[in-house]
């Protein structure tokens, strides 16, 4: 009976783990920025730059933000876009400490890969969670 019972187990627990989801995706900037939450988190006067784009003085070193969120119940774009906003926030909370007026370079580094685009993000997408991570540096 025990050893049937571990065995069940041990079976249930593998098949969960096959079917888990763990995809990224990219998905747009501007779907993003211009989600009816983006107001409400956002600061329109810290300035977000992303890939090649930006100019200015940097004034930090190259940081990063992840973020994470709960997507039961919901898209897949709208975790993600709530978990772009997390990061965005972060990145313009510590401008705001710098001294800095805008952040620049901002790209993906989803699993150390970064993913350059002035257009797109990428997201990492689980059955439960989501997250992003960004780079960028704070600058004037």
């Amino acid at each position: 009976m025990k050893k049937s019972l571990i065995l069940f187990l041990g079976a249930t627990l593998f098949a969960s783990c096959v079917w888990a989801k763990n995809d990224v995706i990219k998905l747009p900037i501007s779907g993003a920025l211009n989600d009816p939450r983006a107001k409400e988190v956002l600061d329109p006067s810290i300035k977000l730059y992303f890939g090649k784009n930006g100019s200015g003085t940097k004034i930090t070193s190259l940081l990063s933000a992840n973020k994470k969120t709960n997507a039961v119940g919901k898209s897949d774009e709208e975790a993600c876009n709530w978990a772009f906003l997390a990061a965005m926030k972060t990145f313009q909370e510590r401008a705001k400490r710098e001294g800095g007026t805008k952040v620049i370079n901002l790209s993906s580094y989803y699993y150390k890969k970064e993913f350059i685009s002035d257009k797109e993000f990428e997201c990492g997408v689980g059955n439960v969670m989501v997250g992003v991570t960004f780079r960028g540096y704070v600058a004037k």
